[in-house]
Parts: structure tokens; C-alpha cells; sequence
């Protein structure tokens, strides 16, 4: 199996925890403008949450865990995330996360699963993640409330026509409390990612494109963000060459017309988050501040990209 990285063909199984901070950690310049991504309630609440919600794949303590087992960085990747939605085939895991290469998800799916069964997965997930979070932050003033604050955000979900939200939802919230943080923001961030695949989905939209869109609206050099999630150059070349038909891309960004584009799935994105942010009313600040306050405590512990690009894409 392999992936390609600025136009170059590397093996990706035996990626381990070293070669993944190599490959995705590497910092923005100081002098680089801020990500080009409008400001609003959702959008703070989604950015907040992300390194919190993503420890159970960038946080070293579940690495090391699901290295123990046989797995590498991307296979623990793949199943621990894909385990949401139980044990279905590879290409139902493909499906459900969208925007990477359909062959390689199903390849590292496999193999995962030769080597982890579900509920050990599911459990280095949760172990490793209440020992990252206990590592970056002893001081547990504010859980309880965030947590509850949390439930009440995820009340307002819905796993309709959202496959993976679907599959969280229906799992027990952990007992442990930063778990039970972690689980909060993992099914507001599955919420929002499966609500932006169906806004997608309706604009006609495949999953090479919408790396390409995402990648020209935050602002990366083309196809930098895109050639990480395991597109061929000939797949990432024909969704250039066909959205530069279509009027959307200049030679290095998005044309009026592609910002209008990229807009509109943006904004039916947002509002599919709408019944979260009025769900939490005047809580929702408090949240995002609480939030924050902790994935600060995430990234300064090196366990979240540094790079506020790679956070405002996902």
C-alpha cells in the first residue's frame, strides 16, 4: 500500500507515531496569514473541540496502546475512528469518512482489524485518551460543568443521514469524566464532519474535490492538504483540471464565483450545527472558553498539528 506526498509514492503501513508528527506536525509560518475561514458560533465551537475531539488518533498515549497491539498510525487511524460505526466492510468505513483515497481506508481497514478487535480498540481509545488529557492538564476545575454542557450540545444532534454521529450515539458515555469530555467533542465533530459530507453530497460535490475546495478556501499552496489524504496525482490533476472548467479555481486559490461555491456548502454546514449552538444559548461562550482552555493545553503538549491550517481543515 501506498500514499503520495508531494508528488512522491511512499509506503504508508509502517508509519509509526515519529514518522506521523514528520508528516503532519510540521509548523506554519510565523509570517503566514491566518486561515481564510469566516468566524461564527459553530465555527468557534467546532475549532475549540478539534484538538480534544482528535487526541484518540494524535495523542502519543493511544499510539502507544494501539502499538502494542500490532498497529501503526494510520491503521489505529482508520479503525479507531471507523470503529464508531461497529464492524461493517471497508468500503462502508470509506464511505462514511469521505475525503480519503476509497482503496487505501479499506486496505489499512483490513489490516487493523486483522490485528485489533473492536472492543480493544475502543478501549485504547478511551484509556489513551484519559491519560493524555490527564498528562497536559491536572487541574479538572470546570469538567463537570463542560460535561454537562456537552450533553446538553449532543442532545440536539441528530443521526440522521450521519453514519458515524449515528454510530457514537449509540455507544454509552464513558464514567470517567475527561472521557466523557473526549466523547462530547468526538460526536460534535463527527456531527459537523457527516453534515458537511451531505452538503457536499448535494452540490455535487466528490471527495478529491472537496479536499481541493477546503484546501483553496483556508488558504494551503495546492494540493499539500489534498496529497495527505492519499490521492494520486492523476486523481488530484483531472478534480483540478475539471473545477478549473467549472469557473471555481484561479492558478492558486478559489475564483469569486468557487468562494460563492465554497461558501453556500459552508453555510449549509453551519446551519446543520445551528440546533447545537442554540441548544447551548447563552452557555455556548463559556463552553468554547473551557474548551480552548484545554486544547491549548493539547497542542502546547505537542499532541495536536501546531499548524492553524491543518486545524481549520480537519
Amino acid at each position: 500500500m501506498t500514499w503520495w506526498r508531494d508528488g512522491v509514492q511512499s509506503k504508508m503501513p509502517s508509519m509509526d507515531y515519529a514518522a506521523a508528527q514528520d508528516a503532519f506536525f510540521q509548523p506554519r509560518p510565523a509570517d503566514a496569514p491566518p486561515p481564510a475561514t469566516a468566524a461564527s458560533p459553530a465555527r468557534s465551537l467546532r475549532d475549540a473541540a478539534e484538538p480534544i475531539a482528535t487526541l484518540s488518533w494524535w495523542g502519543r498515549p493511544v499510539y502507544d496502546r494501539q502499538a502494542a497491539l500490532g498497529l501503526n498510525f494510520l491503521t489505529g487511524y482508520v479503525w479507531g475512528r471507523g470503529s464508531a460505526l461497529g464492524e461493517p466492510a471497508g468500503s462502508v468505513v470509506a464511505a462514511a469518512f469521505g475525503v480519503f483515497e476509497p482503496g487505501l481506508v479499506v486496505s489499512l481497514y483490513d489490516e487493523a482489524r486483522s490485528l485489533a478487535t473492536h472492543d480493544q480498540i475502543r478501549q485504547t481509545l478511551q484509556d489513551g485518551v484519559v491519560e493524555a488529557m490527564t498528562t497536559v492538564q491536572t487541574d479538572d476545575t470546570g469538567l463537570d460543568s463542560a460535561v454537562d454542557l456537552l450533553r446538553r450540545a449532543v442532545a440536539a444532534t441528530d443521526g440522521f443521514g450521519r453514519p458515524l454521529t449515528a454510530g457514537l450515539l449509540a455507544l454509552p458515555w464513558p464514567a470517567e469524566p475527561w472521557a466523557q469530555l473526549w466523547h462530547g467533542c468526538a460526536i460534535l465533530r463527527e456531527f459537523r464532519g457527516d453534515s458537511h459530507l451531505a452538503a457536499c453530497v448535494a452540490a455535487g460535490v466528490d471527495g478529491v474535490s472537496a479536499n481541493i475546495l477546503t484546501e483553496r478556501m483556508v488558504g494551503w499552496e495546492p494540493l499539500a492538504y489534498t496529497a495527505t489524504r492519499g490521492w494520486s496525482p492523476e486523481a488530484m490533476r483531472a478534480s483540478t483540471e475539471r473545477l478549473s472548467d467549472q469557473g471555481l479555481l484561479t492558478e492558486t486559490g478559489l475564483s469569486d464565483e468557487g468562494q460563492r461555491f465554497r461558501d453556500g456548502i459552508e453555510q449549509v454546514t453551519e446551519a446543520a450545527m445551528q440546533p447545537v449552538v442554540e441548544a447551548l444559548g447563552d452557555d455556548l461562550e463559556r463552553l468554547i472558553d473551557a474548551l480552548q482552555g484545554w486544547s491549548d493545553a493539547v497542542i502546547a503538549h505537542g499532541w495536536f498539528p501546531p499548524d492553524p491550517y491543518k486545524r481549520a481543515s480537519g
